[in-house]
């Protein structure tokens, strides 16, 4: 009897550790992928690189190549090589974000709204993750609802890229915003309660949960507080 309390406690306490490893190993490998992603943002903006990718040509390049970014990391995620592909797609998604950065730029409080966007994206972060270590249920039920809702917002943006509309890009970032918020705390809910094990796979899925909700947070901002000289 005790032998067996002890086996099932030594389980449970290796489980835990194996969780806590890959909770610890994605928050540093999150921050780590944040220096690619200002790199290209940075090169994008000096350089003036995307400035062309506008409409169709832009989405295109964009959706093919973070495409092509994840189905490699997805192949990688198990090998020494996983790391360095992640970090190409974080840089690769600054170099994307750097035309919407270059516009927020050329308002009067550009910097303003940048650093406003970054500190609503952490403040978002930081009450995701105290509600996924608090929260006992199982959530896993969410992601079905929360891909077909991603889905709709993907197809939505796509469309108000040929429209152009001012007010449809405010309700699609409000959209955004609220369904990669809880995209994020779902992620980190299933590193918590062991359901992703992967390291690699949690950092990309929470990277892309921050980036949206950034750039949600970023065009949001443009569209209701950007003064012009």
């Amino acid at each position: 009897m005790n032998d067996n309390v002890q086996i099932l406690g030594y389980a449970g306490a290796s489980a835990s550790e194996q969780r806590n490893k890959v909770m610890r190993n994605t928050y540093w490998l999150l921050a780590l992928s944040m220096l690619p992603t200002i790199l290209g943002a940075w090169v994008g903006v000096a350089t003036g690189i995307t400035a062309a990718l506008s409409g169709g040509l832009g989405l295109v390049v964009f959706l093919g190549g973070a495409f092509g970014f994840m189905y490699a990391i997805e192949k990688t995620k198990n090998s020494a090589s996983g790391i360095p592909v992640l970090m190409g797609f974080t840089f690769f998604m600054g170099l994307m974000l750097s035309r919407m950065i270059g516009m927020i730029l050329g308002f009067k409080n550009g910097s303003e709204l940048i650093m406003t966007a970054m500190g609503g994206t952490a403040g978002v972060f930081f009450v995701m993750a105290s509600l996924a270590s608090v929260i006992k249920r199982d959530i896993s039920g969410m992601g079905k609802w929360l891909f077909v809702g991603a889905l709709v917002v993907m197809v939505g943006s796509i469309i108000n890229i040929f429209v152009g509309s001012s007010a449809g890009m405010m309700a699609i970032s409000v959209a955004v915003i609220a369904i990669f918020s809880a995209y994020m705390l779902y992620d980190l809910k299933q590193i918590l309660d062991g359901g992703e094990t992967n390291y690699i796979t949690a950092t990309l899925a929470l990277y892309l949960d921050l980036f949206n909700v950034f750039q949600a947070l970023l065009s949001l901002l443009g569209i209701v507080g950007g003064e012009r000289d």
